[in-house]
């Protein structure tokens, strides 16, 4: 039975002036175009026994050679997202988007949304335009964002490889890409050394805890860590659940994460609800939950990480 309660921790807004955007952007992966506003997210996440959505936007802001773009694009996407967090704070949250690759442009947007915008996190891309995110451009994000304790959502996108032929990348490339960032930040000891920041994987984490312990063979090739210690770095990720609560992903999920370490997620409206409804009801009836972790998936486990968000 749904928790009436739920928190989403991946779940998506698209600015009305970016709608054609975004509609162009789906179609050239093979994928719907998704349509969005206030009112039907709310009668969605009413359906789907959600209280409240985290709401973000999952695709570049500008493109590659415009970082002038991106710094505009993330603000004017942060400054919405805040007006419409600030509307209904009980129903939204916020994780801000980053102008990436420009350090010190997304230090100064994880600042302002952080401190002036009340934003509850940040969302960042499995790839920034082909650089992947254990890269040692990035640290000085990385730095910033453990000394506030941040929570990241790191939201797949389109690896820098060609597509399938006939195969929509969000389908099969976006849980790759998610995968192969885990693994790159991992690998470099991000996780390690920045262990107050709280960084999701959505869709269960990709290819990841199926096939954690044979990448943990590729610790043998770095000196300065081992295959025990790869894998406690992959199990300080957290995992959300959207699109991937599966009668094989979900115990595969349940049998690697640390506890408390699996979230909620929709993914709306980048999947149809009609596509993904079936994937609420893996979580609803899957029939092996501990005591109280089916609370803790849906809501408990999110409350600790967005403390204004939890209920006495």
């Amino acid at each position: 039975m749904s928790d009436p309660a739920r928190i989403d921790v991946h779940q998506h807004l698209i600015p009305p002036d970016l709608s054609r955007a975004m509609a162009e952007r789906a179609e050239a992966l093979g994928w719907p175009a998704p349509a969005w506003d206030v009112r039907g997210a709310i009668a969605m996440m009413d359906r789907r026994s959600i209280a409240t959505g985290l709401l973000s936007f999952p695709a570049p802001v500008a493109a590659p050679e415009d970082p002038a773009g991106a710094r505009a694009g993330a603000r004017s996407v942060n400054e919405y997202t805040a007006e419409v967090v600030k509307d209904r704070p009980d129903r939204f949250g916020h994780l801000a988007a980053l102008p990436l690759p420009d350090l010190d442009a997304a230090l100064a947007e994880a600042a302002h949304a952080l401190d002036e915008l009340n934003a509850d996190g940040l969302i960042v891309l499995s790839n920034v335009h082909g650089r992947y995110l254990g890269d040692p451009a990035f640290e000085p994000l990385w730095a910033e964002l453990d000394a506030r304790a941040a929570v990241v959502l790191i939201h797949p996108t389109a690896p820098p490889v060609a597509p399938v032929p006939g195969l929509p990348s969000p389908l099969v490339d976006f849980p790759y890409d998610t995968t192969r960032t885990a693994l790159h930040l991992a690998l470099n000891g991000v996780p390690r050394r920045y262990p107050r920041i709280t960084m999701n994987l959505p869709h269960a984490g990709g290819f990841l805890p199926y096939a954690a312990h044979r990448f943990a063979v590729a610790a043998r090739l770095h000196l300065d860590s081992t295959p025990e210690g790869l894998l406690n770095d992959i199990r300080r990720f957290f995992f959300d659940t959207a699109v991937s609560a599966g009668p094989a992903t979900l115990p595969s999920l349940l049998a690697f994460a640390a506890p408390g370490h699996v979230l909620y997620g929709s993914d709306f409206p980048m999947i149809p609800e009609a596509w993904a409804t079936g994937f609420d009801t893996g979580v609803d009836d899957y029939p092996h939950w501990d005591p109280d972790q089916l609370h803790a998936v849906n809501r408990g486990n999110a409350e600790r990480l967005f403390p204004r968000l939890a209920r006495s």
